[in-house]
């Protein structure tokens, strides 16, 4: 039998189901390979090791009293959860050394959701300060490492759940995107990263989130074991009637028209150009796509150009609102010190204004992408970027705590834009999006670095973008 990091989230589901492996047996080998490469990684900040062992055993115990049938969907699976979301008597650290770092007293909601699907709780991974930027490097724990290559980012703000997954230290992981907080990093760490539509799990979304950016959903190491998480984040009886995400991604798609761009609303306020790796990237696949029986053309897009100021004030507001003590605002990074004092500058007018105008760039932006049944673009504009190159820290990020951050908050949020210039407007917009990992630097899976396309499809196509990408072979 292969190892069990070995197995792919869906074998490993059924074989925990069947009794072929006992989830005590799953809980200690995951534990053993995050023992054995977290401190090169990065990946966890916290691991609840002897919690683990004991949810673990409950599960063997409720599996040798009840019929296979009547287990839960996701029985003895390990799985561990951002450091922004609330554990049960874990820390959760926001990533932010500003804080009061105290056990939460009761599980968030997306962790309710998960452990009432018969998850095992690992720990805990590494996310940036509140969430707020493209990679996870913070001031609390080791910056996140890329499993591919450790001197650079795993991405963010699911850059230690990403990190996880592609080391095989989880066998899938859920994360959370507001801005392409799941795709960024399954871009960077070679994963598939499904962002469902607006409203599809509300467990994923914040009451701190005025523009309702935020949902939840997998990183995975294919589209099927992506469809597996979505089915335990959407329990809803209409995706129980169709047979579920899992079985409908086994299903072949239709024949797609897809509009390809690379215009972004960014760039008026930071102009940029792809990578040449990037558009290698495309170019792969749309190549796999037309091979699948795809119809590709051309996609111009109009972007309003007030969109970068409009995002960048709903993006911030809930930093603005944080409960940080005066005497701590000090220990904040220099990103989020920056937009937390101009969100708290803001006038509550000029929020409902940024509101407002996102509301109607959501339904020009949807309007236009209703000409074409997908829509296709890089997923990211450059490769993986060093650890510390955001943020300028010392020695390239290799030193930790970071003694000397450059404090150019402006800098940093501009390379982040600029190396993600295709993600946030989805968020604004509501749609869903998934990124595929098509294209290696080295020509090949594990000699170089990954690079990725995301597709963007209309409200409800969830399924259909893990069709999609089953359908190019992954």
């Amino acid at each position: 039998m292969a190892e069990l990091h070995d197995l792919s989230a869906v074998a490993l589901r059924d074989s925990l189901r069947k009794g072929e492996v006992s989830s005590a047996e799953a809980a200690a080998h995951f534990l053993a390979r995050i023992e054995q490469q977290n401190p090169l990684l990065g990946a966890f900040v916290t691991v609840t090791a002897e919690q683990a062992m004991a949810s673990a055993r409950a599960a063997d115990a409720l599996r040798s009293s009840v019929p296979p049938g009547e287990l839960p969907f996701l029985h003895g699976m390990p799985l561990a959860f951002k450091d922004l979301t609330d554990v049960a008597g874990v820390v959760t650290t926001h990533g932010s050394s500003a804080l009061d770092h105290r056990p939460a007293l009761s599980d968030g909601p997306l962790v309710a959701l998960l452990k009432g699907a018969g998850v095992v709780s690992l720990g805990k991974t590494q996310v940036p300060e509140f969430g707020l930027t493209a990679y996870s490097e913070n001031r609390v724990a080791p910056p996140s490492r890329n499993p591919h290559a450790p001197s650079r980012s795993s991405g963010g703000s699911s850059g230690g759940s990403a990190a996880a997954v592609a080391a095989a230290l989880l066998p899938f992981a859920p994360g959370t995107d507001g801005g392409g907080s799941i795709r960024i990093p399954a871009a960077a760490c070679g994963l598939v990263g499904l962002k469902p539509g607006r409203g599809l799990v509300p467990a994923g979304e914040s009451l701190g989130d005025p523009a309702r950016l935020v949902v939840a959903g997998p990183l995975a190491r294919s589209a099927a074991d992506a469809a597996l998480m979505t089915d335990a984040l959407v329990p809803s009886p209409e995706s129980v009637r169709d047979g579920g995400y899992l079985a409908r991604v086994h299903q072949e798609p239709p024949r797609l028209r897809i509009g390809v761009t690379l215009d972004s609303p960014w760039s008026g306020t930071f102009p940029f150009t792809p990578d040449q790796e990037a558009l290698d990237a495309l170019r792969t696949g749309e190549k796999l796509l037309e091979h699948a029986g795809h119809s590709l053309s051309e996609a111009g897009i109009r972007y309003d150009n007030r969109y970068p100021d409009a995002f960048t004030t709903a993006w911030t507001a809930p930093v603005g609102a944080a409960r940080i003590s005066p005497h701590r605002e000090a220990l904040l990074a220099p990103l989020t010190r920056t937009f937390r004092r101009r969100a708290q500058q803001r006038s509550p007018a000029k929020l409902n204004e940024a509101l407002a105008f996102l509301r109607q760039f959501q339904r020009d932006t949807v309007t236009q992408y209703a000409q074409w049944d997908l829509l296709l673009m890089p997923a990211l504009a450059q490769a993986p970027r060093p650890v510390g190159w955001f943020t300028g820290t010392a020695h390239g990020g290799d030193r930790w705590p970071a003694a000397q951050w450059a404090g150019d908050a402006d800098g940093d949020y501009r390379k982040q834009c600029e190396f993600a210039p295709w993600s946030s407007m989805v968020n604004v917009c509501g749609l869903p999006a998934i990124t595929i990992p098509v294209h290696w630097t080295g020509n090949a899976p594990g000699l170089g670095l990954p690079l990725g396309i995301q597709l963007v499809g209309p409200m409800g196509s969830e399924a259909l973008l893990l069709q999609v990408a089953r359908g190019l072979g992954y």
